[in-house]
């Protein structure tokens, strides 16, 4: 489960990208190009990258700089993060339901005082998206 401060910080890096993209407020953007957007200035330069951007344009221009991060930021709360399913490689197969021949299934047999990924003690893999391109 996130922590409201790591939710946070992604809305923030959401909201930077967008406000670094070349979407305008004017173009009445669809929430799939909000995301297309975020995903694209996020994919060009970085959180950090879109982070700069949105600094250097306080430093310059902030009488138009502040009206476009609220712009930014209310079109990102009609435009909520969308999680892909998860997808696999063609011709993979997923992880447990093939096996060699007399080999032991993952978590059955294992070294004296090893962890099954998963448990308490060691999370599984997880993957996090900012945003999801459509």
């Amino acid at each position: 489960m996130r922590s409201p401060a790591n939710d946070l910080t992604i809305s923030t890096a959401r909201a930077d990208a967008l406000f670094a993209s070349s979407l305008q407020r004017s173009d009445e953007p669809t929430p799939a190009q909000v995301h297309q957007a975020v995903a694209a200035a996020l994919a060009a330069f970085g959180i950090r990258g879109c982070a700069a951007r949105v600094a250097q344009a306080y430093g310059e221009h902030p009488e138009t700089a502040v009206p476009r991060m609220r712009w930014a930021r209310a079109t990102l709360t009609r435009a909520p993060v969308t999680h892909a399913p998860a997808t696999r490689a063609p011709g993979s197969v997923p992880v447990g339901s093939a096996r060699m021949p007399g080999s032991v299934p993952v978590g059955s047999a294992r070294m004296p005082g090893s962890v099954p990924v998963g448990s308490a003690c060691v999370p599984a893999p997880r993957q996090a998206h900012l945003s999801c391109a459509a």
